[in-house]
């Protein structure tokens, strides 16, 4: 069964691009050229990803994420090419799980949907209970090489033992937790510090260098904590 994307871009060029690429590979694909069309759809029709443009007539694009979020957890991923409005749209928590910086090549944009439709499936298949077991108490996420125990606070790699602080453990799960969500600097110091963020970039760019200096094979290029240049940070693809 094919994926069916929602292309909703008001640049006929681009869309028929997308179109025609994404339909190339094998998804079943609907376009929408503005965000009041692009709901109208939604009304009527399910969908795996919806490539979202933020600069939308009728209805932006950050209002009809706003509106898609209050309705559905569908997989959203932003199309920009303003950095500014990709941060506030993650900045505020509309629930984006990813986005394409415009101009973009059409290698990237299948990779991106390929890899965040994979990313949702394999947390769903590491989610759901095991058939004819008990349900265990502690439960285990295994990304990578990396087995992480959510409600026993450890994780090894490779059946060896990494010793975590408080705040790296729960900047590591809050990422495994949500595969397919990027986490501004703001929306991460607020969810592991329990505090609101006050610019101090450099608490945050400490943690995640020493997290990724026990997790990763190499720190100078990682793998599990991905950045987003201006953006913010991301579990890695796998």
């Amino acid at each position: 069964m094919s994926h069916r994307i929602l292309i909703v871009e008001d640049d006929p060029f681009i869309s028929d691009m997308v179109n025609e690429n994404l339909t190339k590979e094998g998804f079943e694909v609907t376009a929408a050229f503005d965000g009041e069309e692009a709901l109208e759809i939604l009304n009527t029709q399910t969908f795996d990803v919806i490539l979202l443009d933020l600069m939308l007539p009728k209805i932006d694009g950050m209002e009809c994420l706003r509106m898609i979020r209050s309705k559905s957890m569908v997989l959203v991923i932003i199309m920009s090419a303003k950095d500014e409005d990709v941060d506030k749209a993650l900045g505020l928590g509309l629930g984006a799980d990813d986005y394409i910086a415009k101009p973009f090549s059409m290698l990237e944009v299948v990779a991106r949907i390929k890899a965040t439709i994979r990313r949702e499936r394999h947390y769903k298949s590491s989610q759901a209970p095991k058939a004819g077991k008990e349900e265990r108490k502690n439960k285990t996420v295994r990304i990578g090489d990396l087995s992480i125990d959510i409600e026993g606070f450890s994780v090894k790699k490779l059946d060896k033992k990494i010793n975590l602080t408080a705040k790296e453990f729960n900047i590591l799960k809050l990422l495994v937790s949500n595969p397919s969500q990027v986490y501004t600097k703001s929306q991460l110091y607020r969810a592991v510090w329990e505090d609101d963020y006050h610019g101090d970039e450099n608490v945050i760019n400490v943690h995640i260098r020493r997290l990724r200096e026990k997790i990763e094979d190499n720190p100078s290029h990682p793998n599990y904590i991905t950045t987003l240049w201006g953006i913010g940070y991301k579990l890695g693809d796998f």
